[in-house]
């Protein structure tokens, strides 16, 4: 595949954007400004062309055949796990488990480590500004085993409050769900700090890593935590794959998730016997194309310098920040530094639904989310029903954050 910067120099995002075809398009006759990248990136060329090149030549199941094109998949379905693994910072490809998203990689430790752990009495500790794939699974939880859910509250700054942490998490603290960066504020959590107030009482730690993995160089020791779940759609690569990390004493704490083919070692009338890690949590056909076109867009991320990735969100920051502040009317949601947030703003501005904004905008060619992000405490602690968003990625510029205040220049002549 073709470099598109080299490691230590800032991110070319004009260069960047001639390898995603999208971005190319025009919408309401104007040139494409996407930044909704916090719902799902954009796919570049090597992500696609993996995609058609199993299709054309591999289109196998894996591990199953010992014919040639079987072995061929298997292969590439391997060396993806493994290629994941390392981007996270773990040797043992086989610690990282193929899920369809991060939600399906949360919900798998609910049920394969939760139901066998967590008990009446119980509490699970989560955060105000989680998305709701990391809240509703563990309601489920706590209906089916009578534990309770507690929370973090966020400040008026976005930030969560550490002396309240340190007083939450106490001996009936059983797991901690907390998000690595929140998909609505942007915030950056301190992780490797709760981390260890969570191991002072032997509860593990479960990072959504969704809204970071994509954005951060994210490092599974230095972070601390024992579970962490990501989504490869939200980093440049396909839908349909995301994955479960765990540490091996955990996984081996894990019952299975689903029953079938793949994940068994032996099948008896009464009973069966389950296949190693990480085969055992992977039962049926996985999304084997999606998984093997996940390395290439790990590859990308790589060859771009996860630094580079930071460094040059913080900038789009910057100027998205500067530039709406400017703008009467708007409020910014969350941290106001730059440096303390993930690619990610949510503002209001006065008078106007978030809906009608994001409508207005797009007539303008201009992609951002409306809504409440799956994220409804969020809006509650915020006291309002939505927000509008704007996420932004490596191929977007400066311009395209010009073109999102132009267009908001465009809501207030309409809504006077």
């Amino acid at each position: 595949m073709s470099t598109p910067t080299i490691r230590g120099q800032a991110i070319n995002a004009a260069a960047v954007r001639r390898d995603f075809p999208v971005l190319s398009q025009t919408v309401n006759g104007r040139p494409l400004v996407y930044l909704d990248n916090a719902a799902t990136s954009q796919t570049p060329r090597q992500v696609i062309d993996a995609l058609v090149r199993y299709y054309e030549t591999d289109n196998a199941n894996v591990h199953r055949g010992i014919h040639a094109l079987s072995m061929r998949a298997s292969d590439q379905y391997e060396r993806s796990r493994a290629r994941l693994a390392l981007f996270i910072g773990e040797r043992k490809a086989e610690h990282v488990v193929f899920t369809r998203n991060a939600t399906e990689a949360i919900n798998l430790v609910a049920h394969a480590w939760g139901d066998r752990h967590v008990g009446a009495g119980d509490e699970i500790l989560l955060t105000e500004m989680e998305h709701h794939s990391n809240i509703v699974p563990w309601q489920l939880l706590a209906q089916r085993k009578g534990a309770r859910l507690v929370y973090a509250h966020i400040g008026s700054d976005g930030q969560l409050d550490l002396d309240e942490m340190r007083e939450l998490i106490g001996p009936r603290t059983k797991l901690v769900a907390i998000t690595h960066a929140s998909n609505v504020l942007g915030t950056i959590n301190p992780v490797a700090e709760i981390a260890g107030m969570a191991r002072r009482v032997g509860a593990p730690v479960l990072l959504d890593a969704a809204q970071s993995a994509p954005h951060l160089a994210v490092d599974i020791e230095a972070l601390g935590c024992d579970f962490l779940a990501l989504s490869a759609h939200k980093m440049l690569g396909p839908t349909g794959v995301g994955a479960l990390w765990a540490r091996e004493e955990r996984l081996a704490e894990m019952d299975p998730f689903l029953g079938g083919g793949g994940m068994i070692d032996r099948v008896d009338e009464q009973m069966s016997t389950w296949a190693p890690v990480p085969d055992r949590y992977e039962a049926g056909t996985p999304s084997i194309a999606d998984a093997i076109a996940f390395e290439p867009a790990i590859e990308y991320l790589e060859q771009l310098g996860m630094d580079n990735v930071r460094q040059h969100e913080i900038e789009l920051n910057a100027l998205a920040i500067d530039r709406l502040h400017s703008m009467p009317g708007v409020t910014i949601h969350g941290p106001q530094s730059p440096e303390a947030r993930a690619g990610v703003v949510s503002f209001a501005l006065a008078g106007v639904h978030p809906h009608d904004i994001a409508t207005i905008l797009d007539t303008e060619g201009v992609a951002v989310r409306a809504g409440h992000h799956c994220a409804q405490l969020v809006m509650r602690r915020l006291g309002v029903p939505a927000t509008t968003r704007a996420s932004f990625y490596v191929y977007n510029t400066a311009h395209e954050i010009e073109a999102l205040v132009e267009g908001l220049g465009k809501v207030r002549r309409v809504f006077g």
